[in-house]
């Protein structure tokens, strides 16, 4: 069966996502603000679920409906096939947003579209009254412009979560994020690789993760695995994935100027199975010294609106860009939410991309 996809991801990794998804062999990949859309096969539920770095989760499109009024939704919800999707005895609790549009009150958005399914499918099964005792098919809408699209999550926790990470210091990067400062970088497992900001560790991780060619998604579960009415072989996606790991020596160095910081990334990457390929150490960022003839850079220092206050972060970023001058075979790559960091760092960027950390508007500064 050929489903639909979404794959929705941080504004700014539409890019980074589609290669990814491309390279994964799916087709009809088309990017939009903060998702990307494709078409696969069941099997794909599993495969792209365990190997994608960039996505926040993958969702089954299973329609799209005019919503400038509930009648318009009702309708246009109940024509879809839900009965494809979803079995007779699934529950189906329903989530979503409205933007843009008429019709605002998410849960009377979220009653109109359970009353639709719910229609559909007793009519499709011939149930006055649905169970809903068996496996979940979360719901999602995503309502734009008076237009509806109609979404089952594949994924259940959100793909940023690998399950290597309990444990976190103030302020963490979100792993999706991380992987992609990574490839936006151009690490490729080749040459040395630093992050002087390790914090809880995730840039180094996602790095070594990359490095090993390791699937992301390894380790976790998906609502999917729950399924019984998909062919999506599961243990089938992860034999392929860990048949297409690389086992090479890595030069990864990640150092924090707080030894609290330090002992939680070292348990973090054991946690990922990544221990023995980073180089931990206590260290001031403001005081780099490692030579190389060759290195990738990338790091998240502290913007100010989130650990320290601007000023003493600038001053940071000063004392760190006058660390890096005697250590010029370094590319160093640097996210941050000040618009002026190429100024305290003493140099012009080469090349700048605007991301986003969460919620905060962020630049990726990359220096050649």
């Amino acid at each position: 069966m050929t489903l639909e996809f979404c794959a929705p991801c941080l504004f700014g990794l539409e890019g980074p996502l589609g290669n990814e998804l491309r390279h994964m062999g799916v087709e009809n990949v088309r990017g939009e603000d903060g998702r990307v859309y494709f078409t696969g096969t069941e099997r794909d539920i599993a495969r792209v679920n365990i190997k994608s770095r960039f996505a926040e989760r993958i969702l089954i499109v299973v329609g799209r409906a005019e919503a400038s009024t509930f009648d318009a939704l009702f309708e246009g919800v109940r024509a879809m096939e839900w009965e494809r999707c979803i079995p007779r005895t699934g529950a189906f609790p329903v989530k979503g947003y409205s933007h843009q549009s008429a019709i605002t009150s998410v849960p009377a958005l979220q009653r109109c579209v359970n009353r639709a399914v719910a229609d559909r499918l007793g009519r499709a099964y011939r149930l006055e009254r649905l169970p809903e005792t068996g496996e979940t098919y979360q719901i999602q809408f995503a309502l734009a412009r008076d237009t509806a699209t109609l979404y089952i999550d594949t994924s259940g926790a959100g793909l940023h979560k690998r399950g290597w990470r309990p444990a976190q210091v103030e302020a963490p990067i979100r792993e999706t994020l991380a992987a992609a400062l990574v490839d936006i970088a151009g690490y490729r497992g080749r040459g040395d690789f630093s992050d002087p900001f390790c914090g809880s560790g995730t840039i180094a991780i996602e790095a070594a993760l990359a490095a090993k060619n390791r699937a992301p998604g390894i380790a976790r579960s998906f609502a999917a695995e729950k399924w019984r009415n998909f062919d999506i072989r599961w243990d089938d996606a992860r034999q392929e994935a860990r048949s297409r790991e690389f086992d090479r020596n890595y030069t990864i160095f990640a150092s924090d100027v707080d030894e609290k910081a330090v002992a939680i990334a070292r348990q973090n990457a054991k946690r990922a199975g990544v221990e023995e390929l980073i180089r931990f150490s206590v260290a001031d960022a403001a005081r780099f010294d490692r030579r190389t003839d060759g290195g990738i850079l990338v790091t998240n220092p502290p913007y100010g609106e989130r650990m320290l206050d601007i000023r003493a972060a600038q001053s940071l970023i000063r004392d760190f860009g006058r660390a890096m001058k005697g250590n010029p075979g370094w590319r160093v790559n640097i996210i941050s939410s000040d618009p002026e960091l190429e100024k305290y760092y003493g140099r012009r960027a080469a090349k700048t991309r605007k991301l986003y950390n969460g919620m905060i508007k962020c630049n990726y500064y990359m220096f050649k």
